[in-house]
């Protein structure tokens, strides 16, 4: 017997589609909807679930502090390391190997491979860049839609503090980490989540580096455009994106 998510989001109510539990779900619905009243339908869906995953984990988290405070109060401690334990699980990341304010590597010093690999940035410079580039901006685009905090217009400041890279990421593979808690004022993490994941479940060869990005006012457009494209060739080698053209 089919079932009201294999029937199509035409069939589904709003109330249904908000009982739906599950981002893959809604992401397939997503890309399999065509009618512009149906993808926003969705789209609001999904806006609405990643938000009560983030109000849930936010209140399961205060519950956690409060109940460490709680043991740490009785057992005469402070209130300091309950915090710092209810931080921890934000911050599983590895730890990076430069200490800030480090000065990339000069042309006369061994940068490390991902360092060498951005600052190589191949020119763009092909007679159809320009609708290959907006193709691809446009792909990037959809595909991060209902994530909140994510507004891609370009390939440089629409990428600086390491949300959309963990949007796109995320879209895919929706399993490997929580959307919902990463934090804007953490660009490094965020870089490295996303590099990190898509290296570990797509394949993707690290050609960013975290470090590099944040000191950048803004990420060079070239270096993320190469990315980006290195991150759809690995998807589509999966199986996971579908096309007859790669940008």
């Amino acid at each position: 017997m089919e079932s009201k998510t294999d029937a199509g989001p035409a069939s589904m109510t709003s109330e249904e589609l908000a009982a739906v539990e599950d981002e893959e779900v809604l992401n397939k619905m997503l890309d399999k909807a065509t009618d512009f009243e149906e993808r926003r339908v969705i789209r609001a869906a999904l806006r609405d679930l990643l938000k009560k995953k983030r109000d849930k984990r936010e209140q399961d988290r205060g519950s956690r502090q409060q109940d460490l405070r709680q043991q740490g109060l009785s057992k005469g401690g402070t209130t300091g390391g309950a915090v710092s334990i209810g931080r921890a699980s934000m911050n599983q990341l590895p730890p990076t190997n430069k200490p800030p304010g480090q000065p990339s590597a000069s042309a006369g010093s061994k940068a490390s491979p991902a360092v060498a690999s951005a600052q190589k940035c191949p020119p763009a410079v092909a007679p159809n860049l320009k609708n290959v580039k907006q193709m691809l901006l446009d792909w990037c685009r959809a595909k991060t839609e209902p994530y909140e905090g994510v507004d891609i217009h370009n390939f440089s400041s629409s990428w600086k503090d390491g949300i959309a890279f963990c949007a796109l990421v995320h879209r895919f593979f929706p399993d490997a980490f929580e959307y919902s808690i990463l934090n804007p004022n953490k660009p490094r993490e965020n870089f490295q989540l996303a590099f990190n994941t898509a290296e570990r479940l797509a394949g993707c060869p690290p050609l960013l580096d975290a470090d590099d990005l944040v000191r950048m006012n803004e990420p060079d457009w070239k270096c993320v455009y190469t990315y980006i494209q290195e991150f759809y060739r690995c998807l589509v080698e999966k199986g996971l994106v579908k096309t007859k053209k790669r940008p």
